[in-house]
């Protein structure tokens, strides 16, 4: 079982994606999923794969690293896939074959294919788009400081921006050591005989027990040793708290804001008129 994924870890750099504010990050990230889910034209669509692929060679970051990140997600992508190649409709019916009389009948429509094809890549570009800008070209601190500084409106009705922040980053960041800490558990229960892969699925459900006892137990001692750390270093929430790093708008920022405007508006004026196949 591969448990090699890179999801949460930042890669260093000095790009232009790099030295952007992760405000501006953040903008960017939630444009771009509505950007995803609105466009309906192809031509929209590949608008969106372009700007993925020219933002990953902004960001140099390496292709290996960023398609490492979509291993654990390969199940679902497949698997929404193959559901829309049998659920989706059409005028162009390719396979009619029925597989039990009266009862099960399976049909599959060109439309159908196109539709699942596009319905796979949607989710991979949606998936390396969100995790370019937040996790590899983004420290966990900067990303912390990010969303508590877009979500601070919310401090005046009580909301804990600070400590909502810092569980999504601290969760976000502790993703790859505990599929690391998986990796290594399942590699010690193989040395002492266990057997993850063969029987039905109540045996493998069954097998999974001697995984997940330590993996909890793990996580709970981590989760004790980060809180005693935070409180050795006179941690104590938002409220006071300087950083030593402030964060200010550059002109690249407002580029990026540029940018990613004329990008929702293309896809916008794409789908409205492109001529191009519909999603």
């Amino acid at each position: 079982m591969a448990m090699d994924v890179s999801l949460g870890q930042y890669y260093e750099g000095k790009s232009f994606i790099h030295k952007l504010d992760p405000r501006t990050k953040l903008f960017f990230v939630l444009i771009f999923l509505v950007a995803t889910f609105v466009a309906s034209d192809v031509y929209a669509f590949a608008l969106l794969v372009g700007v993925v692929s020219l933002a990953i060679i902004i960001s140099r970051v390496p292709l290996r690293v960023v398609f490492k990140g979509l291993k654990p997600l390969t199940f679902i992508i497949i698997f929404t896939a193959i559901l829309n190649i049998f659920w989706a409709k059409g005028e162009t019916l390719l396979v009619n074959q029925e597989l039990i009389p009266n009862f099960l009948t399976i049909t599959i429509y060109k439309e159908g294919l196109i539709n699942a094809g596009i319905f796979a890549l949607r989710i991979i570009v949606l998936l390396i788009g969100t995790s370019l800008f937040f996790s590899y070209t983004t420290t966990p601190m900067e990303l912390t400081d990010g969303i508590e500084s877009a979500l601070s409106p919310l401090k005046k009705i009580k909301v804990p921006v600070h400590e909502f922040a810092m569980m999504m980053t601290i969760a976000l960041r502790f993703i790859p050591t505990l599929v690391d800490e998986t990796s290594k558990i399942m590699n010690a229960q193989k040395a002492r005989g266990a057997d993850f892969s063969s029987g039905g699925l109540i045996k493998r459900a069954k097998a999974l027990i001697p995984i997940i006892i330590p993996l909890f137990i793990s996580s709970f001692r981590r989760a004790d040793e980060l809180a005693t750390a935070m409180e050795c270093r006179c941690y104590r929430g938002g409220v006071g708290r300087t950083r030593m790093k402030v964060l200010k708008f550059g002109v690249r920022d407002l580029i990026g804001f540029l940018l990613t405007g004329m990008l929702l508006a293309g896809v916008i004026l794409i789908n409205i008129y492109g001529n191009g196949y519909k999603i």
